[in-house]
């Protein structure tokens, strides 16, 4: 099939890439000319394992296409993706502005033939019907240029009104730095309209994926697909989010009672993950969650209710838990170094989580911007960005080429990033750099009698 994706962030460009990898022809429109001429050449602008060689195989078989020309990109594709993103406001409403541009860029160029607009962004409840509406007053813009232009009215060229766009909700459901995996072996694949004939095409589009022809395990049973209306799969996505955020917040609770009255969190975890009704995922305690979704899409779903006079008290108090949980921390710190001033901090991982280069929303944002305020000095190692020497943010923090480098001089280091490399450290070394051999586990990652061994005093969280 012939498909445009519009927007090449980490949804769009590993939508495209993945679908031209199973066998459609891909445009992929972005308006940054610096970041099209870089995938083109078959690199990726962002991190995500496996993504460039998914890229370069698609490149090399002439499956996919780079280009800022949206007009081409409607003009070549059955299936047109909206992935731009939607950044909170200030308020916690989404900013859709961009999804709107879109939107009325398409209008502006359809052609005449039968579309499907699929919404991969994620947008707020009820803008399926919003985004045609948008569609179509692109559509009108473009008659009336077309009947005030010079001469007599060109009413053959216009674009016939009715029926030949239909949209579609398929929220995505990535995990950034699993993204590719992710999008083959999904738990879910969800379709949310009222056309039977755009959903046909997109239950053909998907159907590799369905079918387990590119799993890990293609024995599997074939992906469940869900079939909704508009709104219900627009709910599906932030309702999701919700929940994951919502279970993190509660075992940071269940951690922080656990460090008052002596029990081990990750005990705890084990036992009540072990009941089918809950499950051991997302039972990790820790400083709390961060990213581009979950902040975003908890506070979209309160806004959207409060819109709707309801309050989302149990939102709203996962979002305070998970406020308080970022500055433990430095509670931690204050509880084994007391007075903070003067003393040197190394933190080790800065993206919000592992395997992806993404600051946004991060944890260790608010704990190298409180331990500015205390007057510590803040030095920090990522594997990634120490590598790729992005500083976007990070005033107030010495970057450091590797741990050791990182532990010379410190007085406490803080684990905030689980990057798997870190339990493989030399932390007998490291320690022995260090003025005060203090480890604050962040992310109950690290194993406490080897960090004993090492000569860390280590601390956790709720242990």
């Amino acid at each position: 099939m012939r498909v445009c994706v519009i927007g090449t962030g980490y949804v769009g460009l590993v939508t495209g890439a993945c679908l031209a990898h199973i066998g459609h022809d891909v445009v992929c429109i972005d308006n940054n000319e610096e970041k099209v001429k870089i995938m083109k050449s078959g690199q990726s602008p962002i991190f995500e394992p496996g993504l460039s060689d998914i890229m370069q195989s698609a490149i090399h078989t002439g499956k996919i296409e780079f280009s800022s020309d949206l007009a081409a990109g409607v003009a070549h594709g059955e299936i047109l993706f909206i992935a731009v993103g939607t950044p909170p406001l200030p308020t916690g409403e989404s900013d859709t502005r961009y999804v709107e541009a879109v939107a009325r860029g398409i209008g502006a160029h359809l052609n005449g033939g039968y579309k499907v607009i699929v919404n991969k962004s994620t947008v707020p409840i009820g803008s399926g019907d919003w985004v045609r509406m948008i569609v179509l007053d692109g559509i009108a813009e473009r008659q009336n240029t077309l009947i005030t232009a010079g001469g007599a009215p060109s009413y053959d060229k216009l674009p016939e009104t009715t029926a030949k766009f239909d949209v579609v909700s398929n929220p995505e459901f990535l995990r950034e730095g699993s993204a590719v995996y992710d999008t083959f072996n999904p738990d879910r694949i969800v379709l949310g309209g009222n056309s039977s004939r755009a959903i046909a095409m997109m239950q053909e589009l998907y159907a590799p994926i369905v079918e387990r022809k590119f799993a890990a395990d293609p024995s599997l049973s074939p992906v469940p697909v869900l079939v909704t209306d508009l709104s219900s799969a627009e709910m599906i996505k932030y309702a999701a989010n919700a929940f994951l955020a919502t279970k993190i917040s509660f075992i940071n609770e269940v951690a922080n009672i656990c460090d008052r009255v002596g029990a081990d969190v990750t005990q705890v975890a084990k036992g009540i993950g072990l009941d089918s009704r809950i499950g051991n995922k997302f039972l990790n305690a820790g400083i709390g969650w961060g990213g581009s979704c979950f902040p975003k899409d908890v506070s979209a779903l309160i806004h959207t209710a409060d819109d709707y006079g309801y309050e989302t008290q149990l939102l709203k108090a996962a979002v305070s838990v998970n406020e308080r949980q970022r500055l433990l921390a430095i509670e931690k710190l204050q509880q084994t170094l007391k007075i903070l001033k003067g003393k040197t901090v190394g933190l080790l991982g800065l993206t919000f989580k592992p395997d992806t280069d993404d600051m946004r929303d991060a944890p260790a944002l608010n704990v190298i911007e409180q331990l500015n305020r205390l007057g510590a000095r803040v030095k920090a190692y990522d594997p990634i960005v120490s590598q790729t020497g992005m500083r976007h943010g990070l005033s107030g923090v010495l970057v450091e080429t590797d741990a050791e480098r990182l532990a010379d001089g410190c007085d406490a280091l803080v684990l905030v990033t689980e990057w798997e490399q870190f339990k493989n450290l030399e932390y007998a070394k490291m320690a022995q750099l260090m003025s005060h051999p203090v480890m604050i586990d962040g992310r109950n990652f690290l194993d406490p009698e080897t960090m004993i061994r090492a000569g860390f005093q280590y601390v956790g969280i709720g242990r």
